[in-house]
C-alpha cells in the first residue's frame, strides 16, 4: 500500500483539537481523513457556560451531519469511519466545570463528554496544574477520579502538575492519558513531560498523545513535520508502540484574544505564559494536512502496522478500556 492508501484505510484519531468551532473546521477534518477527534468544549468555563458551549456544538453538528457525527462509544468511532464522517468526542481541558458538585460528572457524561483534563495550568478544586507549586490531588479530586472511572470519562493530565499527575495515575482504576504533550528530553518546558513521567504513565497502563504545538517543540516555530515525527519516535522509545497516539493541539481559526484568554489564569487574572507567535510545523499547518503525517512516519521507516496503531488504533483501544464496550 502507498501512504495515501494506508491513511485512507486507517482509523485516524486526534486526541486533542481546540480549534474554532465552525463548518470550515469540519470540512478540513474531512480533508484530513480524520475518523474522530477529542474537541475542547471547556477550559475556564464553569458549569453553565460549558453547557452553553455544548448546546452550540450540538447545533453546529446538527447543521453539518454530512461531515460529522457525535461520538459516545468506540462503536460510534467505527460507524464514523464507515460513513466517511468525523466523529466528535466532547472534551474538557479543565475539571472546573464540575465546580464542587460530584454529580455534575455524570451529568456531563450523559451530555456526551468522554475526556476531561483534571486541571488547566493552575490550581482548581481537584489538584494543581503545571504552572504553579503542585499540592497534589485533593480529597475531592480523589472522589472526582473515582466518579470519572465509574461513569466512563477518561482522566487527562496534559496540563497537570507532576505530583497531581502521579497521584491521579495511582488513584485511577482505569487508564489515564496525557492527551497532548511533548518530551522534555527534546525541550525543557513546564508543559513537557520528563522521560520518567512518560515511563511512569505507560508502566501503569496509561497513554500518551504526542502534540506538535510549536512553542513546546525543539525548534519552535521553525519546526517541520519531521521534527514532530522525531518527537513521536522519541516518546515511543520510552512508552512502547501500544501506549502512544496523536494529540495535535490544533488551534486553527482562533485569534489573539483567544490566546490571551487561554494564557491568563481563569481567562482574565495573572499571565501564566506567553506563547509568542504560533505556527504549526511546516507540512501539517492545518487539520486538512493530516495525511502528510502518515506519509512522514512511513517514510522515516516506521512499519505500516505501527503507523496504524499510532494514527488511531491505540486511541480506540484505550478509550474502550475507559468507556466500556
Amino acid at each position: 500500500m502507498n501512504a495515501k492508501e494506508v491513511h485512507d484505510s486507517a482509523v485516524v484519531i486526534d486526541g486533542l483539537i481546540i480549534a474554532k468551532w465552525n463548518r470550515h473546521l469540519f470540512e478540513d477534518m474531512r480533508r484530513g481523513g480524520l475518523t474522530a477527534a477529542n474537541c475542547t468544549v471547556s477550559v475556564w468555563e464553569g458549569f453553565q457556560a460549558t453547557v452553553d458551549n455544548i448546546v452550540m456544538v450540538n447545533r453546529l453538528m446538527a447543521e453539518s451531519t454530512d461531515l460529522v457525527m457525535p461520538v459516545r462509544t468506540t462503536a460510534d468511532i467505527a460507524a464514523a469511519k464507515e460513513a466517511n464522517k468525523t466523529g466528535i468526542i466532547l472534551g474538557f481541558q479543565n475539571a472546573h466545570a464540575f465546580e464542587d458538585k460530584l454529580g455534575y460528572v455524570e451529568i456531563f457524561k450523559k451530555l456526551g463528554v468522554g475526556i476531561v483534563q483534571m486541571c488547566y495550568n493552575t490550581q482548581n478544586l481537584v489538584g494543581t496544574g503545571c504552572y504553579e507549586r503542585d499540592g497534589g490531588l485533593s480529597g475531592f479530586g480523589r472522589e472526582v477520579v473515582a466518579e470519572m472511572n465509574r461513569v466512563g470519562i477518561m482522566c487527562d493530565l496534559s496540563h497537570v502538575g507532576a505530583k497531581t499527575s502521579e497521584e491521579v495515575i495511582l488513584e485511577s482504576k482505569k487508564p489515564v492519558c496525557y492527551s497532548h504533550c511533548l518530551p522534555s528530553g527534546l525541550k525543557e518546558h513546564p508543559r513537557n513531560k520528563s522521560d520518567a513521567e512518560l515511563k511512569f504513565i505507560a508502566d501503569h497502563g496509561g497513554f500518551v498523545g504526542v502534540t506538535m504545538f510549536a512553542p513546546f517543540l525543539k525548534k519552535g516555530i521553525d519546526s517541520t513535520i519531521d521534527d514532530y515525527a522525531e518527537a513521536i519516535e522519541y516518546v515511543m522509545d520510552i512508552v512502547g508502540e501500544d501506549a502512544i497516539g496523536i494529540g495535535t493541539d490544533f488551534t486553527q481559526g482562533h485569534d489573539k484574544d483567544f490566546f490571551e484568554w487561554l494564557t491568563h489564569d481563569k481567562g482574565y487574572a495573572r499571565r501564566l505564559t506567553n506563547f509568542g507567535k504560533i505556527v504549526n510545523p511546516l507540512g501539517i499547518r492545518t487539520v486538512g494536512e493530516f495525511p502528510n503525517l502518515t506519509e512522514t512516519l512511513l517514510k522515516r521507516g516506521m512499519p505500516e502496522r505501527v503507523v496504524r496503531k499510532v494514527m488511531g488504533e491505540n486511541w480506540v483501544r484505550v478509550l474502550r478500556d475507559v468507556w466500556g464496550a
